[in-house]
């Protein structure tokens, strides 16, 4: 495939500008790696020479490689690293060698059929294996997590539980190389200005040299270590517990459990409080009245007859908490508390918040929930919520984009169609709400 390159006078005196800076370079070690400056610097010097005896505007034909096209796009990323604070043997070190991953780029453009019911994640997330590994951590790495608890104020089971869901307890940290993975987000696809940010602090962990570029692997997006924390949170958030001069996420489980413990303090966790409870609704009850971002006290939540379940006690009846029900009316609901929307900083996601507090519950010798999951209740896939979105929009809901996503916008315009339709407002997606969308 061959595109046309237009290049005018203006165009050939600024090439010609910007090739004396690079010929400039011609000495360095740059030119012998894997970036092929100095051949394509060469070709670029016979372009310009025949460039500069027009002074017209013409067409040149070009030939178009993906390769060729990423080296280019790591010039230019250059004066982004540099202004960054990258320094120069830093940044060629890293790049040495590389090539864009297949795997990353499959990885990006692949969308679910199904979308997995809430159920399904905290079976696995609570899985008996994770609970026999959970169980064995807590009690040989005791002396560890109480002195991390009392620095920073964040539970034990907390921790373990977050450790368990990102890599089992350090059994799949994740073995790709990260800047070469973070590198062909960079370059292109849907997530560009996620790649390009992540691979700046990429950058600078190694330059910082808590890691070496050997042992600095991850997931396809570039999620690193025992807690898996992308670059940018690292370089935030991560500490050096055992005091060895590294932050090492990847080999040290005190470093890892530390530095999430810090996140979370960080984000406002509430240090003596759950994340919430499982209750029960009464009969009858207005689901409209139910969902993220509807706060109430667990006082005044008593008052329209929630309670707990198994007939235990609130501990705190002043604690401010919203009513969620994952997977509506059909299923268990909770009471959520502040410390839960601090674990969804740390993944947004309803099911993932709920499979750590209940695997840390579990974790300490609490019970599964009581109410059972309505696995016979039929999950929409995402073709399907796409219909649910379209369809609630050509009944004039605002939902925002439609794009598959069941987000807030979506659930609200659809607790407004179920309400007005004789139907439980609880805003779950299921293809019962889609077959009466449809008629």
């Amino acid at each position: 495939m061959k595109k046309r390159l237009n290049i005018s006078k203006e165009d050939t005196q600024m090439a010609i500008n910007k090739n004396k800076k690079l010929l400039m370079l011609k000495n360095s070690n740059y030119h012998e790696r894997s970036f092929h400056q100095k051949s394509i610097l060469q070709k670029l010097l016979i372009k310009i020479t025949l460039l500069s005896s027009f002074l017209f505007v013409f067409s040149l034909p070009v030939k178009a490689n993906s390769n060729e096209e990423f080296y280019k796009f790591l010039d230019n990323f250059w004066f982004s690293a540099k202004k960054a604070g990258i320094k120069r043997d830093i940044f060629v070190k890293a790049f040495t060698g590389i090539k864009l991953d297949a795997e990353v780029k499959k990885a990006q453009k692949n969308q679910p059929e199904f979308v997995t019911p809430v159920w399904s994640y905290i079976e696995r997330a609570v899985s008996a294996k994770r609970l026999e590994f959970g169980k064995k951590e807590l009690e040989e790495r005791a002396d560890i997590l109480r002195q991390i608890e009392n620095k920073y104020g964040v539970e034990k089971q907390i921790l373990l539980a977050i450790w368990g869901l990102e890599s089992t307890f350090g059994r799949n940290k994740g073995k790709k190389d990260v800047i070469k993975s973070l590198a062909t987000m960079a370059f292109r696809g849907k997530r560009t200005k996620y790649g390009r940010k992540q691979l700046i602090a990429a950058l600078k962990i190694i330059q910082r040299g808590d890691i070496s570029l050997d042992e600095f692997k991850g997931s396809w997006a570039g999620a690193m270590g025992h807690t898996q924390f992308i670059p940018v949170t690292y370089n935030h958030y991560a500490v050096d517990f055992t005091g060895d001069g590294k932050r090492d996420i990847w080999n040290s489980v005190s470093d890892a459990l530390a530095s999430t413990a810090n996140y979370l303090k960080r984000a406002g966790w509430q240090t003596g409080k759950t994340w919430g409870y499982e209750v029960q609704v009464p009969k009858g009850y207005d689901y409209y009245r139910s969902g993220r971002g509807i706060k109430k006290t667990i006082r005044q939540w008593q008052k329209y007859g929630i309670k707990r379940v198994n007939g235990r006690q609130f501990p705190r009846p002043d604690d401010v908490a919203e009513l969620i029900v994952p997977a509506g009316a059909n299923g268990p609901a909770f009471l959520v508390l502040k410390n839960f929307r601090v674990i969804m900083r740390y993944n947004v996601s309803v099911s993932y918040a709920l499979a750590v507090g209940h695997l840390g519950d579990r974790l300490l010798g609490y019970g599964p929930f009581i109410r059972p999951w309505p696995k016979s209740d039929r999950k929409l896939k995402y073709v399907e919520q796409k219909e649910l979105q379209r369809l609630l929009a050509r009944k004039g809901y605002k939902i925002g984009k439609i794009d598959g996503k069941i987000g807030k916008g979506t659930r609200r315009a659809l607790r407004r169609f179920q309400r007005s339709n004789g139907l439980p407002a609880d805003g779950y997606p299921n293809y019962a709400v889609l077959e009466k969308l449809r008629q």
